[in-house]
């Protein structure tokens, strides 16, 4: 097999590919089921990508096809500032967060979070009245994560990195110690199965360690096409043994599929989570996040760990060598952030929205020669669309689907918008007011609850809501003003969702969506206005934490 290697050069709003290099491309062997053994075999060898992975979670790598078509991809800047574009695609935006901020040591590489998992509706979800159908949570947000920033020299700005220091944040002329961004991500029931969509199954939430990594060079000035943003991925087991190699380069539908190991949780189970680097042998640190299900008793892990196959990606020629991914920072201050991303942002929570349009039906068939995919989304929420491109909605799936008997049936016809960059022109359920608005299910879901976090039991002293759907807006122009706000403009629905600070038995808790039972610093107005440090963020001023 061939296949082109090779640079790009960056200029604002569009892409220039010169003539690329021809290499050979050797395909290494798929380590499925004990991904651990190559790292093992080979200390510090480099792999070659096989023809199926994750080298670009965009899905627009020229030279590998991507194992999963709806990643909740890291939202990067663009060049100068300007909308991030990946082989001409433009990557929408939208990643509502709630960012926490400590000078205390250890802040910023352990820490505890305590959650509550949404409950769904008893009934099924409607595609009637944009706005007062019953909704479930896959519809809203396909994946709630917390983050923390990670160390990665191969990754932007291709600078040498220290775990946990402060040294690496970006000072004067230096741009900033290489980083990659970690989503402890959290997928809602009812859209299965997760290698095409959203859920594990229509039952359970689930969970996976995700790092996301930019192939790109300071400034954005040289990026490579065929892997522009690579991510390791592997499930939050009770074993903690990933079920397919985690690699850019090696990861197969193994590593995307659950199996008998997987950490599975309840909608409304309490649950702990403590991310924090541990000892992997010979000096070296790796990440552990660790979740106990408090309702169940049951508990899941994973170590972004060489030893469990992960692997960073070289900007060259895309190979993988096998990487412990450690915390970038000691602290959470300021501005220790990872420097490629859209957000400002380190340790956070965040909803992944912008991607689930309902449809009475779906149309425009397409036959892959695997599970087929529907390109048109049609019903209540689309009759907004007379200026959608043919195929945004993309992939779409039916009413009652089962892929083949491979999965529960699909709660409703919907289309998860990744193959236009996100729903780019807010016509979907994110963007109506169909968010929870109780602690207890009813039309909508229960909020999902989030206590604050904490490091060694103390808690984070300052606190900044962003958001950077704004990039995705048309009217958002490098001059900020009006055109850059929520609810975006122009969108039908005209809402858009809300961080609201409150007290759950007892507990200092923040909630999103609809919520008004605490403090929701302005509902939308608690986003601010668009920041100078890159047009499409909006973000607040930095707050004190009330549950400090």
């Amino acid at each position: 097999m061939h296949v082109a290697m090779g640079l790009f050069r960056r200029t604002r709003w569009k892409i220039v590919v010169p003539g690329l290099a021809v290499v050979a491309l050797v395909t290494a062997p798929v380590l499925s089921q004990q991904p651990a053994a190559l790292a093992k075999a080979t200390p510090g060898a480099t792999i070659k990508p096989n023809a199926v992975g994750n080298l670009d979670c965009n899905g627009f790598s020229p030279i590998q096809r991507n194992i999963k078509t709806t990643w909740a991809c890291a939202d990067p800047q663009g060049y100068d500032g300007g909308r991030f574009y990946d082989n001409g695609h433009y990557i929408g935006h939208d990643e509502p967060d709630l960012r926490f901020i400590s000078q205390r040591r250890g802040s910023g590489n352990d820490v505890v979070w305590n959650e509550t998992l949404g409950v769904d509706p008893t009934a099924a979800p409607t595609v009637n009245t944009p706005g007062s159908d019953v909704t479930h949570f896959f519809e809203l947000s396909i994946a709630p994560w917390i983050s923390m920033s990670l160390c990665d020299s191969n990754s932007y700005p291709q600078e040498a990195c220290t775990p946990e220091s402060d040294a690496n944040a970006a000072k004067g002329s230096f741009p900033g110690g290489g980083g990659a961004f970690l989503e402890l991500q959290f997928y809602p029931p009812g859209f299965a199965p997760f290698s095409d969509n959203i859920s594990c199954d229509n039952t359970h939430w689930c969970a996976a360690m995700v790092i996301w990594s930019l192939e790109c060079t300071n400034g954005f000035e040289t990026c490579n096409p065929n892997c522009e943003e690579p991510g390791n991925f592997a499930w939050i087991q009770m074993n903690g043994v990933p079920t397919g190699p985690p690699s850019p380069q090696l990861s197969d539908i193994n590593t995307v599929t659950p199996n008998q190991q997987t950490l599975f949780m309840n909608g409304g189970d309490s649950i702990s989570t403590h991310i924090r680097d541990v000892d992997v042998g010979g000096g070296a640190k790796a990440l552990k996040i660790s979740i106990t299900d408090e309702t169940t008793g049951q508990r899941g892990y994973m170590v972004s760990s060489a030893a469990n196959g992960f692997m960073n990606t070289s900007i060259t020629d895309c190979s993988g060598t096998p990487y412990n991914f450690a915390a970038e920072y000691d602290t959470a201050s300021y501005p220790n952030t990872t420097p490629w991303a859209a957000l400002q942002t380190n340790i956070s929570t965040e909803y992944e929205i912008g991607h689930f349009t309902p449809c009475t039906r779906v149309t425009d068939k397409t036959n892959t020669g695997g599970d087929p995919y529907w390109n048109e989304c049609k019903g209540p929420y689309e009759q907004f669309d007379s200026s959608e491109d043919p195929g945004e909605d993309a992939p779409c799936y039916p009413l009652g689907d089962t892929h083949g008997g491979t999965t529960d049936p699909n709660l409703v016809a919907g289309c998860t918008s990744t193959f236009g960059g996100g729903d780019l022109d807010f016509d979907g359920s994110s963007y109506w007011a169909e968010w929870p608005d109780s602690t207890t299910p009813d039309t909508w879901p229960s909020t999902f609850q989030h206590s604050a976090p904490t490091t060694g039991g103390v808690g984070y002293k300052s606190m900044q809501f962003e958001a950077d759907v704004a990039a995705s807006e048309s009217s958002c122009t490098p001059t900020g003003g009006a055109g850059c706000r929520v609810p975006p403009p122009g969108g039908p629905g005209k809402f858009y969702p809300w961080w609201t600070q409150t007290s759950i038995g007892g507990t200092c808790s923040f909630e999103f969506g609809e919520m008004n039972n605490g403090n929701s610093y302005g509902n939308e107005r608690q986003y601010g206005i668009s920041s100078a440090w890159y047009f499409g963020t909006l973000e607040s001023a930095v707050l004190p934490n009330p549950c400090v």
